[in-house]
């Protein structure tokens, strides 16, 4: 197991702790009055309520998360990095599940729908990645922004969601996701879980699944390979939410994707990845309110 942090990585989490702070969701047709003191992660029955009549509520949040290397890669590494959320103690949150990605609600009708922004980060495949890898052009890392729609089928209880994105930097394409969450709670305590499934374009897939002649002969460990466009995974996610006290509250989460289709068959997954693909995290938070209250 490796520690490691790439320098392209710190730029963006710079990024997603400064637009986060646009996670508060403006929804003037919301139905329902929520309690005000609710974060952004978890479900909101779980988070404290004694921050009413606050002004702004500031979450700092410590992740630690443990991935493959690269895409298809049967090798692990752990990153560990802060984030930061504010937002007015009396604006509407929602249930984020933590493979949710940076998402801003822009729109709905809540409780039922909400339509917003999604923004993501695809990491990269790299010579340090794997030595074997020596010889394949390198595949960089991408910035993947987009829109996102959610829909309750039970309030609270049963989420779909679905996401189209597009990739810059690191390959020029569209990809989706597509998944669905139960949520239940027992007091402070709830977990969540649902499948998943992601797509992806013929660029995306070519640049982490394809292998180019040239990539083949320099080598040759490797056949050279077009990836077709189409169902990149499918898959689980689960996680478990507590809170502590009116402070501190925690999250840790399970996430499994097999891979189907081009990106299982593709020479870089069978020589030196799996199709077998594992990511677990956890998360602790540390919220306090600030200002005045609103008016």
């Amino acid at each position: 197991m490796l520690y490691r942090i790439p320098a392209h990585l710190a730029l963006t989490l710079c990024a997603v702790a400064g637009l986060t702070s646009a996670e508060a969701q403006t929804q003037t047709n919301a139905s329902t009055q929520r309690a005000p003191a609710q974060q952004d992660l978890g479900p909101r029955w779980l988070l404290p309520t004694s921050f009413e009549d606050k002004g702004w509520l500031v979450t700092i949040k410590g992740n630690l998360v443990v991935s493959p290397n690269f895409p298809g890669s049967n090798q692990y590494s752990f990153i560990g990095y802060p984030t930061l959320s504010v937002r007015r103690t009396n604006d509407p949150s929602r249930f984020g599940a933590p493979d949710d990605g940076l998402s801003i609600g822009l729109y709905g009708d809540e409780p039922h729908w909400t339509v917003g922004f999604i923004g993501r980060y695809q990491q990269g495949r790299y010579v340090s990645d794997n030595g074997g890898l020596a010889g394949i052009q390198d595949a960089r890392w991408a910035a993947e922004p987009g829109v996102y729609g959610e829909y309750w089928l039970l309030r609270d209880q049963v989420r779909l969601r679905g996401e189209v994105r597009y990739g810059f930097y690191g390959y020029n394409g569209f990809v989706g996701r597509l998944g669905a969450d139960v949520i239940q709670n027992w007091g402070k305590f709830a977990v969540s879980a649902g499948p998943r499934m992601a797509l992806g374009g013929s660029d995306y897939m070519n640049t982490y699944y394809g292998v180019s002649a040239a990539d083949a002969q320099n080598n040759g460990r490797v056949t050279p390979y077009k990836a077709d466009p189409g169902v990149v995974s499918i898959g689980a996610a689960a996680a478990a939410y507590y809170v502590i006290n009116d402070n501190w509250s925690t999250t840790v989460y399970a996430n499994y994707d097999r891979l189907v289709g081009s990106a299982q068959a593709s020479p870089i997954v069978k020589t030196f990845g799996s199709p077998n693909q594992f990511t677990f995290g956890t998360m602790l938070n540390y919220s306090f309110a600030i200002g005045k209250p609103p008016k």
